[in-house]
């Protein structure tokens, strides 16, 4: 599953040198987040081609911007016509594995990973680190009103640290679980949680650095309430025609009135990524 980005950055090595090996560069930018320094390898500093580039152009950013502060970045997979799922919730898999194994070294380098009810209900996702080096974040769901029956494998499997935010008129008191997930009331805003809210609880509990990986309508939450740094779009070469959208926000009258931040993109095998920073 080599990636490669579009187009080149940084310096490149010598011709006829040779590639700098990707799991050593991937092990370098991981110490750097969640060390805080460079280990001093002099990999991340020196010039770099191919996969080793890519990883280091596209995640070492994100490691400077997250380093002593609150950072959330959230991402969503979606078709050329802007669907993230078939009508029924059908979405795996709607970006191709390039995409898939990103989203699990986003979850390598966050302290928590954040979804939504309708996310685990369709998809009963693990939100592990499988696919690449890294330590699995603590496992959030948002669940405002409790849909969930909990016989999903996430609140069992005891892969991770995990958490089930839900309305605080929902929680029946005490210590409460769901399998293995800690049961966590907040307040209503509208008809779900404030994320910022969210962001601030996982903040006390010293998860600084959020990953929010789905599904359409968490993440146009988080965005509509001004809650995230990034925002991470994969477009991939598929037209569904019809099914649930990327987001859901409020009605625009100009084109001026949307949103257009500072962006990159990057080449994940047939799927373009596009990592907006929202902040600058």
């Amino acid at each position: 599953m080599d990636i490669t980005e579009c187009p080149p950055r940084g310096p490149t090595p010598p011709p006829g040198s040779p590639p700098a090996d990707p799991a050593a560069v991937w092990r370098d930018i991981l110490a750097v987040r969640h060390a805080g320094s460079s280990p001093g390898s002099g990999l991340l500093d020196g010039p770099l081609d191919g996969p080793g580039s890519l990883l280091r152009d596209l995640y070492l950013p994100l490691c400077a911007d997250a380093l002593g502060r609150r950072y959330a970045v959230a991402h969503l997979g979606q078709s050329l016509d802007g669907r993230i799922a078939t009508l029924c919730g059908a979405s795996q898999w709607v970006t191709g594995p390039e995409d898939i194994l990103h989203n699990h070294r986003m979850r390598a380098l966050s302290d928590a990973v954040l979804v939504g009810a309708g996310t685990v209900r369709h998809d009963d996702p693990k939100l592990t680190v499988r696919h690449c080096a890294g330590r699995n974040p603590v496992r959030v769901v948002v669940d405002t009103n409790r849909r969930l029956d909990g016989g999903q494998g996430i609140f069992h499997d005891d892969a991770a640290p995990t958490l089930l935010l839900c309305a605080r008129d929902m929680t029946r008191g005490g210590a409460e679980r769901v399998g293995a997930a800690e049961v966590v009331g907040l307040p209503r805003r509208g008809d779900g949680l404030d994320p910022a809210e969210i962001l601030a609880l996982l903040a006390e509990r010293g998860l600084g650095f959020v990953f929010i990986e789905g599904g359409g309508v968490t993440v146009s939450r988080f965005l509509q309430a001004g809650c995230l740094d990034r925002l991470q779009v994969t477009v991939a070469p598929l037209i569904l025609g019809s099914g649930r959208p990327s987001f859901t926000l409020p009605e625009i009258e100009t084109i001026d009135g949307g949103l257009r931040p500072k962006s990159r993109h990057f080449v994940l095998g047939a799927d373009i990524l596009f990592d907006c920073d929202l902040r600058g």
